[in-house]
């Protein structure tokens, strides 16, 4: 039988920020929530800072910093501002993330072959300064090729398809997209790339994206938080990381 290795499991608290921010409250505290979620099993701690502030700000970021015992991957977009806030705080891992004023949440993979040169140039500075650097991207040859190139460590792929297709009963495109998945992730890999995945990934789904041997992190967030009303936010991640480690013996 071959083991595989653990696969971490990275909680964002984005949506956290959500709900507060809704009534413009101190309440519910995304570093309480953190907290949490290391108590429970996450791995690492996920927050994206965009450039609206929409949900997570600089405030919950120095916040984060300070209180944090486990990893902070720090979710930005690539522009001088979050490059300097990066560079500032030089937290655990940099995941570079496309984003759009008008999308209610990230809606595909970062367009590297397309930017590769301006990318190069933007994270240098920030493998520099110690940050791991990885990009989210669609699970495609190109993109994957493009991230190596520039010098990423670390590619995240989009698994929002996969979901989607699930949800909407269409089975055997899932499984077509999870093949893809299955392939994009065997290939950068070979390329020497740590891959990781995300985006919409549920108890439904989670298991075979878990039990892919090259993956190595999941980052799972709004699902969690929305499980949390019913469950508990402890009991809903501790149910979430026995299905990964339930899928990767």
């Amino acid at each position: 039988m071959t083991i595989l290795a653990p696969l971490r499991l990275g909680m964002n608290i984005d949506h956290v920020a959500t709900v507060r921010n809704a009534r413009g409250s101190a309440y519910p505290d995304p570093v309480r929530a953190a907290k949490l979620a290391e108590e429970a099993g996450a791995d690492g701690i996920t927050a994206h800072l965009r450039e609206d502030r929409r949900h997570i700000t600089d405030a919950d970021i120095d916040a984060l910093v300070e209180h944090l015992s486990v990893p902070l991957n720090f979710e930005m977009a690539a522009t001088p501002e979050m490059q300097a806030i990066a560079l500032r705080h030089k937290p655990h891992a940099v995941c570079i993330v496309p984003e759009k004023r008008e999308e209610r949440t990230t809606e595909g993979g970062l367009e590297v072959a397309r930017e590769e040169n301006s990318l190069a140039h933007f994270i240098a500075p920030l493998r520099e300064a110690g940050s791991r650097v990885s990009i989210f991207i669609a699970a495609d040859r190109p993109q994957i090729e493009a991230a190596h190139r520039i010098g990423a460590a670390v590619v995240e792929l989009h698994t929002g398809a996969y979901c989607d297709l699930h949800a909407e009963g269409k089975f055997d495109a899932r499984d077509d997209e999870l093949k893809r998945l299955m392939e994009m992730a065997d290939f950068a890999n070979g390329l020497g790339l740590e891959v990781h995945a995300g985006h919409g990934l549920t108890y439904e789904t989670v298991q075979p994206i878990a039990a892919l041997p090259q993956i190595v992190e999941l980052n799972i967030g709004h699902f969690l938080i929305g499980e949390s009303i019913f469950r508990g936010l402890k009991p809903a991640i501790a149910e979430m990381r026995r299905l990964m480690d339930e899928a990767r013996e």
